[in-house]
């Protein structure tokens, strides 16, 4: 019988986690499980594998999904960041993920210079108001790096600030563009950052922001997440807050001091990744944007990496672990902590190791070494 995934309501319930020791579960948070999920029959997963790299990752996870039997079945889309929003595949594949309530996404490259070229990724989110993003960092054993201990969630919103795509040129030369905050949005935001530190293990949260600047938006966004972390003042859970500028300093020279971040939608963007940065690089981050109705799970870090397109040497880690948090969200019949446990062991022992994790391995030799360690 086939079976579309319903989705836990709301997303932002986590399942709380034991202790942060390095495993599957603590690279990949679970998810509530799903009402029926038990009971068998398979599930309709929207798939769009990307640009770039993405036919080659996307591979990789249905391979490895085919050999553990994953019970999966894909409505692909090749939709392309060139792709307009009149195209009919672009159509499809929004009711597709409409109808599926969750999908597999790898990343979209959106045209520069394009004016007037709406990007796939900012209007799937808007649309469908999957208005948290959540990219998680933390290193692997066996992968050296310039920082160890290094174990962080990154909370961006999706849905409003620099991302709003409100421009225009007043007079020729002269450009305005709006960065939109709300409270509304603030607060959702916020309270899905404590709701995640809460149900995760973890201690603090910190706002990333640039107040001492623009004072009435990200003062706003500021203010709102002081006001809701007072509520959760008796659960133990810390608070702070840091300028965007010191945080990216301190990001790469003390990152172990933070826990989980919260941010507006720009700053989400740059801080996601330098955060890949600090543990290894973008095919090691997995990622989700989330909404109260639908989930798009994607590679945390947004680089669609043209420049080693077709060459079968890209590391497909991130789509994999991404694959696995769709499997915690709506799966509950699959052993998903193998999968993941088996691309830790690839990396952690060297069994394979694509070039930029300084090895010589091909997409295909990793996704084989992950399937010998299932």
């Amino acid at each position: 019988m086939l079976r579309q995934l319903t989705l836990a309501k709301p997303w932002a319930t986590l399942s709380k986690m034991g202790p942060r020791a390095m495993s599957s579960s603590s690279i990949v948070p679970q998810v509530q499980d799903t009402p029926n999920s038990k009971l068998g029959g398979r599930y309709t997963v929207t798939l769009i594998p990307g640009d770039g790299i993405g036919q080659e990752t996307a591979s990789a996870v249905k391979t490895i999904f085919k050999a553990v039997r994953v019970p999966v079945d894909w409505e692909q889309f090749d939709v392309s960041g060139y792709t307009t929003a009149e195209d009919l595949t672009f159509k499809q594949s929004v009711e597709s993920l409409r109808r599926n309530k969750v999908g597999l996404k790898g990343i979209l490259y959106t045209p520069v210079a394009s004016t007037g070229h709406a990007s796939f990724n900012v209007t799937i989110r808007k649309d469908l108001d999957m208005y948290a993003s959540l990219v998680l960092c933390k290193n692997i054993p066996g992968l050296p790096t310039r920082h160890k201990g290094v174990d962080f969630a990154i909370i961006r919103e999706n849905t409003e600030g620099e991302y709003s795509g409100l421009e225009h040129q007043s007079y020729p030369g002269v450009v305005e563009s709006l960065k939109v905050i709300t409270r509304t949005k603030s607060e959702r935001i916020a309270r899905f950052a404590f709701d995640f530190a809460l149900r995760n293990g973890r201690k603090k949260v910190t706002c990333i922001h640039k107040a001492n600047i623009m004072k009435l938006a990200d003062g706003l966004f500021l203010n709102t997440c002081r006001e809701v972390a007072k509520e959760y003042a008796s659960s133990g859970i810390k608070f702070d807050d840091m300028i965007v500028d010191n945080a990216s300093m301190q990001l790469v020279s003390r990152p172990q001091q933070f826990d989980v971040m919260v941010m507006p939608n720009l700053y989400g963007n740059i801080v996601s990744n330098v955060g890949a940065g600090l543990v290894g690089g973008p095919g090691l981050v997995p990622g989700v944007n989330i909404g109260r109705e639908f989930a798009m799970f994607e590679p945390g870090c947004r680089h669609v990496a043209k420049d080693i397109q077709g060459r079968n040497t890209a590391n497909p880690s991130a789509m994999i672990l991404s694959a696995v948090m769709m499997c915690r969200a709506g799966l509950d019949g699959l052993d998903h902590s193998m999968i993941a446990n088996a691309v830790i062991k690839t990396i952690e022992t060297g069994a394979a190791r694509t070039p930029d994790l300084g090895g010589k391995s091909t997409t295909t030799d990793f996704t084989f070494a992950v399937i010998d360690n299932l």
